[in-house]
């Protein structure tokens, strides 16, 4: 074969390859074109949801290796893909730093690929016109402000600097409840008087596609806040009652379809230092809706299948809460509960709150810590047992070995002693609570804590729900 044989073969493949790379490159322009075809729906939240999850879907499963790439960028561009498919899995498990790299990504989506700028951005929500917000589009721009100077403190400041917490009587009540309504959430709106850049504004917009997108709905940022947990579909009407009033009551089934009558899927309640608070101005907007959030939300480190024949699941999530899911027909809707502990403030003087006659308990529950007596920690939900216990830990003596049984990761107590011999035991589907203590047995513990009902052998600190447990 001869030189110019060769040069011709190696010209023809070089336009061969060029032009596969050229047609590969015009098709995804074309496709991403053709995806925004500008109308009136262009940059509503539902279109450019639609096509954030098409465009990161190409993202995570295009070819690298049929576009010509060359070996460094193709190491990087791999990197980034492998790094964007761990961040949309983490997400979904409560990691709040996968959170906010999904939440940057679709960011730079909309504003360089998909168009958003200053003059269109409001058609998706009428920042300009407060008079068109709704109350959830208010709360997510308020959350938003007071995320920027408070952090993960927002939700917590919000409600103490309007005394939302209090007991108030509600248009159609008859009793007071802990509820933050819409007009509350309004009116704080007015007052606040909130000025958006056109960054503020898209990081609104990114919030509210990537809740419904990977997020858990309405409550995500609600879920990320330093509260004592949140829960939804404990109240309302069932959607299994909603056919049989269809059958009987008309009147209030027109009712149910104004929204006169919450529904499970507008119950999302919150906890907030001891007090079960609804947040009336919130829903999930579909069962459906509520129904996906449940099966997402327990879903870190895969314990198993929710499921008709297993109705209910106990788990935690990435960043340690405790969360319950729940479905029917084990309960009569889909359900959850979030339970968060704040191990950092976790002390006998934070517990007591400087009460009458605090200091004297505070000296007293220290010296039965020290003296190893046996303690049972008793009280209804939500009281302050696992806070109390958390507080009373700090006093055991370095020297002691602690052995901790639960259902539940949720003490942790590794993160706040991470050089102390500490071990925790959780059941499992094939392992119980009795065998677990059994094996506690074997391990050289000082102390055994345990974390459950009653009817198990007494322990030096024992922090159960019953208060016949002794």
């Amino acid at each position: 074969m001869t030189i110019m044989n060769i040069v011709l073969i190696i010209v023809v493949l070089g336009i061969a390859a060029y032009a596969v790379v050229y047609v590969i490159k015009k098709k995804k322009t074309a496709e991403v074109e053709s995806l925004i075809e500008v109308d009136d729906k262009t940059y509503t939240i539902e279109k450019m949801t639609e096509f954030v999850k098409k465009r990161l879907d190409e993202i995570t499963k295009i070819n690298l290796y049929d576009i010509g790439l060359s070996e460094e960028e193709l190491k990087r561009r791999k990197n980034k893909k492998y790094e964007l498919k761990k961040a949309l899995k983490g997400c979904t498990y409560g990691d709040v730093n996968d959170k906010k790299y999904v939440k940057e990504l679709i960011f730079d989506i909309l504003q360089k690929e998909y168009g958003v700028t200053e003059s269109n951005i409001s058609k998706a929500i009428p920042f300009d016109i407060p008079s068109l917000l709704t109350a959830q589009d208010k709360f997510d721009i308020l959350i938003y402000a007071y995320k920027k100077e408070f952090g993960y403190e927002a939700l917590t400041e919000l409600i103490k600097k309007y005394n939302l917490a209090e007991l108030k009587y509600v248009e159609g009540e008859t009793k007071p409840s802990y509820v933050i309504t819409s007009k509350e959430i309004e009116d704080i709106y007015e007052t606040e008087n909130i000025m958006l850049s056109f960054s503020d504004k898209l990081s609104v917009i990114v919030q509210r596609i990537y809740q419904h997108y990977k997020g858990y709905s309405s409550i995500d940022e609600v879920r990320d806040m330093n509260i004592d947990g949140v829960s939804g579909g404990v109240s309302g009407l069932p959607e299994s009652f909603l056919s049989q009033v269809a059958q009987s009551d008309g009147d209030y089934l027109e009712q149910i379809a104004e929204h006169k009558v919450p529904r499970a899927c507008d119950s999302i309640w919150i906890f907030f230092q001891g007090k079960s608070i609804r947040l009336a101005f919130l829903s999930f907007g579909t069962e459906s809706e509520l129904k996906r959030v449940c099966q997402n939300i327990y879903k870190y480190n895969n314990p198993g299948q929710l499921s008709d024949t297993n109705g209910y699941k106990i788990n935690e999530m990435k960043d340690g809460s405790r969360v319950v899911v729940v479905r029917p027909s084990f309960s009569e809707t889909w359900a959850f509960f979030v339970r968060k502990f704040d191990v950092k403030r976790s002390t006998l003087e934070q517990w007591f709150k400087g009460e009458p006659g605090s200091l004297e308990s505070i000296e007293l529950l220290k010296y039965l810590v020290k003296g190893a007596r046996i303690i049972s920690i008793t009280g209804e939900q939500g009281c302050g047992k696992t806070t109390m216990l958390m507080g009373m830990i700090e006093n055991i003596y370095e020297t002691m070995n602690i052995r901790v049984q639960e259902t539940a990761f949720e003490l942790h107590l590794r993160k706040i002693y991470p050089t102390r011999n500490i071990l925790t035991f959780r059941e499992t589907d094939t392992i119980s609570g009795q065998e677990g203590l059994d094996v506690q047995k074997k391990t050289d513990g000082s102390v055994n804590i345990i974390r459950r009902g009653c009817n198990r052998p007494r322990s030096i600190l024992d922090d159960t729900s019953s208060p016949s447990c002794i």
